[in-house]
């Protein structure tokens, strides 16, 4: 989906905004190192803030945005939360990585150039390796591997996104399972804290980001979907206030008010539907919401001989997009498990 391009809507941006979406950190790493803070920036789009003497009791916190250049509201949240905290440094009690993913395609608001950015997290990345995003993401995972290098036990990465079409539960999460059993439920609880209305459980990787650095950092990882998409600048915040004061709060070291935490509903992946050739079709129409329910039996989609039906008495279509690449997932199945 295309949106306005950057030049047509920066005149009418917050500072902070054009800042961001530019991969602008200049006044940001500015303010950061005249307030003792080691400051890097290790490639164009990613800042990184350390305490200037290593301690392995602070928490490291990766935050992604941008990872699909037309998801444009964590953009603004992520600048509005930096620029805060830039105006009074010595509130971050954590190491902070900032990842703005897609810069090229938020200035021609696209969602990416050549290829989906958050399938490029992977070991083989078949004929997916000589796009533009490929590139992009060697210059990503080398950044984090520097980040985490070194760090204490307390990893975090929260990668923001936006969703393209309708959600029964508009915010909600996805959660690489193999996350260690305390450090999910310290995410979980977050998530919570910042609105997230479902959680999927997820076993196995699409070459996602943030089952990247749950595999190869133990980070508590999550891609969090934070309502629907919108243009740079025109966003409705509102929806991401929630998420906005967790986000302050653990960047400032900010335990949740007790009482105040709504836990998600948790789901697993009952099945992930893989498009096997250019035959593949779904079962349903475009404007199908996310986690729509399907009843056993039913078909969902269509590849040739192989034909995809709901195994269990009910089962929730997520991210079904039948317009990926052949090899690539087309969307996935749930069940809710509480």
């Amino acid at each position: 989906m295309a949106t306005a391009s950057f030049d047509a809507l920066q005149g009418g941006l917050p500072e902070s905004v054009r800042a961001l979406a530019q991969a602008d950190f200049g006044e940001v790493a500015r303010r950061f190192t005249q307030a003792g803070f080691a400051v890097g920036l290790p490639a164009k789009g990613i800042l990184t803030v350390k305490a200037a003497q290593p301690d392995a009791a602070r928490a490291s916190v990766l935050v992604s945005v941008g990872v699909h250049g037309d998801e444009t509201g964590p953009i603004e949240m992520a600048a509005h939360a930096l620029d805060a905290l830039a105006r009074a440094p010595e509130a971050l009690a954590v190491d902070l990585m900032l990842c703005v993913g897609s810069i090229d395609a938020i200035a021609v608001g696209k969602r990416f150039i050549d290829a989906d950015l958050n399938r490029m997290f992977r070991d083989v990345r078949g004929d997916l390796a000589g796009t533009f995003e490929a590139a992009r993401a060697d210059a990503i995972i080398a950044a984090t591997r520097d980040f985490f290098d070194g760090s204490g036990p307390a990893r975090w990465h929260l990668d923001l996104h936006t969703a393209i079409r309708a959600s029964r539960y508009p915010k909600f999460a996805i959660v690489p399972q193999l996350i260690e059993v305390q450090a999910r439920e310290r995410l979980i609880g977050w998530l919570g804290q910042a609105g997230i209305e479902a959680v999927i459980m997820n076993p196995a990787s699409a070459g996602t980001y943030s089952w990247w650095t749950a595999q190869q950092h133990g980070a508590a990882a999550s891609t969090v979907e934070l309502g629907r998409i919108g243009t740079l600048g025109q966003n409705d915040l509102s929806q991401f206030a929630d998420a906005a004061r967790a986000l302050d709060a653990l960047l400032r070291g900010h335990a949740p008010a007790a009482g105040q935490v709504a836990k998600p509903l948790v789901f697993d992946t009952a099945q992930s539907l893989t498009k096997l050739s250019d035959a593949f079709t779904m079962s349903f129409g475009r404007d199908t919401e996310n986690f729509t329910p399907l009843k056993k039996g039913d078909i969902i989609a269509t590849d040739g001989d192989t034909v995809y039906t709901v195994q269990h008495d009910e089962e929730l279509v997520v991210f079904p997009n039948p317009d990926v690449r052949v090899g690539l997932r087309a969307g996935i199945m749930v069940v809710r498990v509480s």
